[in-house]
C-alpha cells in the first residue's frame, strides 16, 4: 500500500496500472453475452457517478447486493455472507480508509481476499464500468452505495477480468471472501438416496430442518440448474439467497415450513402459492399473512418447504465464523483453533445474469 500511496503523490489520483480502465479488464476473451456492450462501456469514479458517494450505508437493507450484467450471482451471494458480521466485512474491507469526502482520499481502496491459505491484500484504483452513467455490473439496492462494486472489481483483478467472474460456484467465492469453509448440499442426491422421485423425501425434510436451526449462524443459498417446465421464472444456472426460514402452524394446526429467497437480479420472480395475494396465504391468519409479506425487500419471496424442495436443485452453506476469526462447526458448535479452509467441493457452475 505504501508503494501506491507514493505513486499517488506524483499524480492526481491513483490509475492501477495492473488492471487499466481498459478492455483487458473487461474481457478475457469476448465469449460471453458481455461482449455485446465493448463499445458501450466506460469507467467512472463514484464522486463522477453520484453526489456523495458512500463505502458503507446507515441501514444494512441499502447495502443489499444486486446484480448488474454480468453473470456473478454465485460471488454475490457469497458477498451476502459479509453483511451478517462486522467482523467479516472488517476483514475484507479493512476500515479507515479514506473515503471520497476525506483530504486523504487518493483514489484507490484496497480489498483483502483469501488466496492459497493466507489473506492477500489487493489494491485497485476505483474507476469502475458503466453503462449510459450508471454502474453496469454489481451495485447495491442504494446506489451510491459502493462497497460492493469495489470488492467486485477486486475479485476481477485476482481473476484477471470481469469476464473471468461469469459463472462460477458459491461455495468457491465464500471460502475466498470469509477465509472459512462451505459444504453443498445436492437436494436431488437427497431424494435419489431416499428411492423417493416423485416427491420430497424425510432426508430432503430433515436437510429443511436443519436450514431451520442454522439460518442465524451461516450464509444459506440456493441454486437452480435447470428450471422445471413451468417455473422459467427462477432462471438457469443462477443463485439465490436464503435470507430466512420461518416455522408457522396453519389454521388446522398443520406445520408449514416457509422460506425467504432473495434474488440477485432485484426482482421478485415466483409466482407460487406464496407469492403476495397467492392461495397458500389462505392456511395461515391474516396477521401472520400481513407479517411476512411485510418483511419482503425488493427481489424477494416467501416458498413453502416442498415448493423449494420441488424447484431448487443444491443448497450452499457457509460456515460460521467467530468474531475471534475462528471456525465453528455447524453440527457441534465447537470452534477451531484457527482460521483457514481445507477443502471446498467442486462442482457445476452457478452464474447466469437476468434475461429480459
Amino acid at each position: 500500500m505504501r508503494a501506491v500511496r507514493a505513486e499517488t503523490r506524483a499524480r492526481e489520483l491513483f490509475r492501477d496500472a495492473a488492471f487499466p480502465a481498459s478492455d483487458s479488464s473487461l474481457f478475457y476473451n469476448l465469449s460471453t453475452p458481455l461482449a455485446q456492450f465493448r463499445e458501450d462501456i466506460t469507467w467512472r469514479r463514484p464522486q463522477d457517478i453520484c453526489a456523495t458517494p458512500q463505502l458503507f450505508p446507515d441501514n444494512p437493507w441499502e447495502g443489499q447486493v444486486k446484480q448488474g450484467l454480468l453473470g456473478d450471482c454465485w460471488f454475490l451471494c457469497a458477498c451476502a455472507a459479509l453483511q451478517k458480521s462486522r467482523h467479516l466485512l472488517d476483514q475484507v474491507f479493512p476500515p479507515g480508509q479514506p473515503g471520497w469526502s476525506d483530504q486523504e482520499y487518493q483514489g484507490f481502496f484496497t480489498c483483502r481476499i483469501w488466496q492459497f491459505g493466507h489473506w492477500e491484500e489487493v489494491t485497485i484504483d476505483d474507476r469502475l464500468p458503466c453503462l449510459a452513467g450508471r454502474l453496469c455490473f454489481s451495485r447495491c439496492q442504494r446506489e451510491d452505495v459502493f462497497w460492493l462494486p469495489l470488492l467486485e472489481k477486486a475479485y476481477a483483478k485476482v481473476h484477471g477480468s470481469y469476464e473471468h467472474l461469469w459463472a462460477g460456484q458459491v461455495a468457491d467465492a465464500l471460502v475466498d471472501l470469509t477465509g472459512s469453509l462451505a459444504e453443498r448440499w445436492s437436494l436431488k442426491d437427497i431424494r435419489k438416496a431416499s428411492g423417493q422421485q416423485d416427491r420430497p423425501s424425510g432426508g430432503e425434510h430433515r436437510a429443511c430442518q436443519q436450514l431451520l436451526r442454522l439460518k442465524d449462524q451461516c450464509l444459506l443459498s440456493c441454486s437452480v440448474l435447470s428450471p422445471r417446465a413451468g417455473a422459467r421464472e427462477l432462471g438457469e444456472f443462477h443463485a439465490f439467497i436464503i435470507s430466512d426460514l420461518q416455522e408457522l402452524r396453519s389454521q388446522t394446526g398443520q406445520g408449514i415450513l416457509l422460506l425467504r429467497i432473495h434474488n440477485p437480479w432485484g426482482r421478485r420472480c415466483w409466482q407460487g402459492l406464496w407469492r403476495e395475494g397467492g392461495e397458500g396465504w389462505n392456511q395461515v391468519e391474516p396477521a401472520k399473512e400481513s407479517e411476512l409479506l411485510a418483511q419482503l425487500q425488493e427481489g424477494e419471496f416467501w416458498i413453502e418447504e416442498e415448493e423449494f424442495l420441488r424447484e431448487f436443485d443444491e443448497v450452499t452453506i457457509g460456515y460460521p465464523v467467530t468474531e475471534a476469526g475462528h471456525l465453528q462447526s455447524l453440527y457441534t458448535g465447537r470452534t477451531a483453533s484457527r482460521s483457514g479452509p481445507s477443502f471446498v467441493k467442486q462442482g457445476a457452475c452457478i452464474g447466469w445474469h437476468s434475461r429480459d
